[in-house]
């Protein structure tokens, strides 16, 4: 009687033995020899991860310049982490701020609301939050309204971050 191990070797050297009679070896050497054109490959993305001020900035991008953080990013970072606190709560963890060609994402937690919050421009413009079992009280849509007055600060400033991005993308690619 055979048993599953048996049965399973015995697949096993079958499929083999098939696998050799449909595909006929390769023969490398002969295949390089000839000089043919192939469509290359999207770049892949690349990103780096900057400390600044405590918090994180995540730069994207496909090269090496998309992957520096200017001064003027640096400056913008801070101020948005300060003109949180200000405006709309001091008591917040904030995650990486996500920088992109095309959009920025930024998310963070207000603790003492236990509200999970993220801000989005570009691709999916917008203010996003989650929480669980909030109580819808005055003072949630407080903190909701400040939220939404503080993201048109933050909308206005990282597009001019993304723009002078772009600007300065194509001045160097220029020259």
């Amino acid at each position: 009687m055979i048993n599953e191990y048996d049965e399973i070797k015995q697949l096993l050297k079958k499929s083999r033995m098939l696998q050799e009679q449909v595909a006929p070896p390769v023969n490398i050497d002969a295949d390089i020899e000839g000089e043919e054109e192939f469509e290359t490959a999207p770049q892949e993305d690349k990103s780096k991860t900057y400390r600044v001020s405590g918090g994180l900035i995540k730069l994207n991008g496909k090269s090496k310049q998309d992957l520096e953080l200017s001064s003027d990013e640096k400056t913008a970072f801070q101020e948005t982490m300060d003109e949180f606190v200000d405006q709309v709560s001091d008591m917040a963890d904030y995650g990486t701020l996500n920088l992109y060609p095309n959009n920025v994402e930024w998310s963070g937690k207000i603790i003492d609301k236990d509200i999970d919050f993220m801000y989005s421009i570009g691709e999916s413009n917008g203010i996003y939050i989650n929480g669980d079992m909030i109580k819808v009280d005055a003072e949630f849509l407080d903190t909701i309204n400040k939220l939404s007055s503080y993201y048109d600060q933050f909308k206005a400033k990282w597009a001019k971050i993304i723009a002078q991005r772009k600007k300065t993308k194509s001045v160097e690619s220029e020259e």
